[in-house]
């Protein structure tokens, strides 16, 4: 009997915690939207003050368990403003998020980003509205005359390899050619089989930016195959939103061999 009787004691006792438990908590429900009033997925709602949290679902909606205590949540997205909204009675909370400001110009280096205006090294960039226009071959031909410091000379023969020197030649015996790197990829000398020019892997039409980095300071992110410098090029890429299009450039170009012979 005695035994008996301890049972139900402890079962009491775990029903009564289990009941206090339950009641110090709170089910918190609603939605989040954007501006527009467009449900976001995976937006992340924590209790402050807690580890507690969940992200939105496919919906835009929630449920969270909300401790005793707790007085409020934030609600965070990337590239949108935090808002924290204060819990009190409310059993739905229903949250609009406005986006951020517009983040400031970086600099993107091997090792992380940093503002343009807090960048040591020597940097220049030469955008598509910026190239040089005309009847344009090779890729080089886009920056010629474009970037302080830096040399392009072409020698005229069909597909002859330009050379290309940032800040003068650094060496008499060995190349002076600056590491060229197309989409994150160095281009090593000599890589394509036939093509005396490296930069025809590439098609002018195709280029987006030249970023040139000129100092050690910059060029050391490449360690030492950038000793005369770096080249940085990126191609360009479709845009979400952007509608398809097709644009024709075309030259014309007539030589004739004199055959006369002239007389004074």
């Amino acid at each position: 009997m005695n035994k008996l009787l301890q049972r139900f004691v402890m079962l009491a006792v775990f029903w009564v915690s289990c009941m206090g438990f339950a009641g110090a908590q709170k089910t918190i429900t609603g939605t989040v939207t954007d501006d527009s009033g467009e449900p976001m997925i995976g937006v992340n709602i924590l209790v402050l003050g807690t580890t507690i949290g969940t992200v939105s679902d496919f919906d835009g909606g929630y449920t969270l368990q909300v401790p005793a205590g707790a007085t409020q949540l934030q609600f965070s997205y990337t590239g949108y403003d935090a808002v924290v909204k204060d819990i009190g009675s409310a059993t739905r909370l229903d949250v609009v998020l406005a986006e951020g400001a517009v983040l400031e110009d970086v600099v993107v280096t091997g090792y992380g980003t940093v503002k343009r205006e807090n960048v040591t090294g020597s940097i220049a960039t030469v955008k598509n509205d910026d190239f040089n226009k005309g009847a344009i071959t090779s890729p080089q031909e886009l920056i010629a005359g474009k970037v302080p410091g830096v040399t392009v000379v072409t020698s005229g023969e069909p597909g002859g390899s330009p050379i290309i020197k940032i800040r003068g030649g650094s060496s008499l015996t060995a190349i002076n050619d600056p590491l060229i790197i197309i989409d994150g990829i160095p281009v090593a000398n000599n890589l394509i089989s036939g093509s005396r020019n490296n930069l025809n892997i590439v098609n002018p039409n195709d280029i987006e930016t030249f970023t040139v980095l000129k100092d050690a300071s910059a060029t050391a992110i490449y360690g030492s195959r950038a000793s005369n410098g770096v080249i940085i090029i990126t191609t360009k890429k479709g845009a979400v939103g952007s509608k398809f299009g097709v644009e024709y450039n075309g030259s014309v170009g007539i030589s004739q061999i004199i055959t006369g012979v002239l007389s004074h």
